[in-house]
């Protein structure tokens, strides 16, 4: 996938990808939650040919660190988006860039865009919670921040990451891509403990930053330019009033039929083509 770096903001590392020359234009790739940065590995190569692309792994999941909650950082949705700040000025410190974010990253990622407008070249939204269908978590996230079983799931392998990829679309893991996945949970029960944080913040939190997704994108304000790609086979977020919601926000709207909700792994290669022409249009 390219270099691995160790990049310390406020106090915390995250591991983070790079490849391609820094001397061309700048694409962030952002995984959704939970998910890892090893999730763009088909996308990077292909965009590296023309853009510098970086993706990294959030606080808590893959091989990013995971502070214990109560202690530095509690995996709240608002202090996602604080520590989004840190680390593209980090890595990006004055350049523009292009933003793609996927699935459950987004509501934080429209946050830190809305903020920094004048950084931002494009955007680019892969199955995010959009509408009032999507404000509440699919019962397999919603179920590491249960009260009796959710500390248990949290610390089984299986469940915190084969299960959670495969539930959400068509993606059949193989053997060697499930143990990245896995290995987090694997060695250390701070990858559990940060997965019931964030799910137990997400189902508090996310119905207040989907609507504030909507306010942000319908907002005459708004100058980023922006479009969602989805993929028809979410199992997750309902592709019912997705369309009218990119058209009353007139963003554009790219269906991927074959893919679920991490785009990304269902259709990587077409993913880069589709990114990299709409970056070439927009730029």
């Amino acid at each position: 996938m390219g270099a691995g770096s160790q990049i310390s903001a406020d106090a915390f590392k995250w591991f983070c990808v790079e490849s391609g020359s820094p001397d061309k234009p700048t694409v962030i790739l952002i995984h959704g939650f939970p998910s890892q940065a090893y999730s763009y590995r088909k996308v990077i190569p292909a965009l590296a040919k023309s853009y510098h692309a970086i993706t990294f792994d959030w606080l808590g999941f893959g091989f990013s660190d995971k502070p214990q909650p109560k202690y530095g950082f509690d995996y709240t949705l608002d202090e996602y988006a604080e520590s989004l700040e840190s680390i593209i000025k980090e890595l990006t410190a004055d350049k523009k860039i292009s933003i793609v974010a996927q699935g459950y990253s987004a509501p934080v990622v429209v946050k830190y865009a809305s903020q920094h407008q004048d950084k931002i070249s494009n955007l680019v939204l892969l199955n995010p919670p959009l509408t009032a269908k999507h404000t509440k978590l699919p019962s397999t996230l919603s179920a590491f921040s249960n009260f009796l079983l959710g500390e248990i799931f949290c610390q089984d392998p299986l469940r915190a990451s084969d299960k959670v990829l495969t539930s959400s679309g068509p993606y059949k893991m193989k053997e060697e891509d499930a143990m990245v996945y896995r290995r987090p949970y694997l060695t250390s029960g701070s990858s559990g403990f940060a997965l019931k944080a964030i799910s137990s913040a997400m189902s508090k939190q996310l119905k207040t930053y989907v609507e504030e997704t909507k306010k942000v994108l319908t907002d005459g304000d708004w100058k980023v330019k922006t479009a969602v790609c989805w993929g028809q086979r979410d199992r997750w977020l309902s592709y019912d009033g997705v369309e009218e919601f990119c058209r009353d926000c007139k963003l554009r709207l790219v269906e991927l039929p074959m893919a679920g909700h991490h785009v990304q792994e269902d259709s990587g290669e077409e993913l880069a083509e589709l990114l990299a022409g709409f970056f070439r249009k927009r730029g």
